[in-house]
C-alpha cells in the first residue's frame, strides 16, 4: 500500500543511513520499526517510555520517635544511624 508521510528531515536522513548500513530498503526499515512499536503497545505521547509506578508503603505510625525535626537531614541521618536526638 502506498502512503505519504511527513517526516522530520534529520530523522529521515538518519533512517536512510541506517537502512543503507543494514542493506535494507527505507520501506523495510520503517515497517520493522512500526511493527516493533505496535508489539510493545502504546507509549505516552511525549515519546518517553512509561515508567513503572513506585511502591508506596501503606503502613501507619509516622516517623520514628528518634527523629527530632523531620525537615532536618541531620535529624533523619542520626535517627537512621541509631543516634539519640540532639
Amino acid at each position: 500500500m502506498r502512503t505519504t508521510l511527513d517526516l522530520n528531515d534529520d530523522l529521515l536522513a538518519e533512517a536512510k543511513a541506517q537502512a543503507a548500513r543494514e542493506r535494507l530498503t527505507l520501506t523495510r526499515l520503517i515497517e520493522e520499526g512500526l511493527a516493533l512499536r505496535l508489539r510493545q503497545g502504546a507509549a505516552p505521547a511525549t515519546g518517553v517510555a512509561a515508567r513503572p509506578p513506585l511502591p508506596v508503603h501503606a503502613g501507619r505510625g509516622g516517623l520514628a520517635p528518634a527523629v527530632g525535626d523531620p525537615r532536618s537531614n541531620r535529624s533523619l541521618l542520626e535517627a537512621a544511624d541509631g543516634l539519640p536526638p540532639p
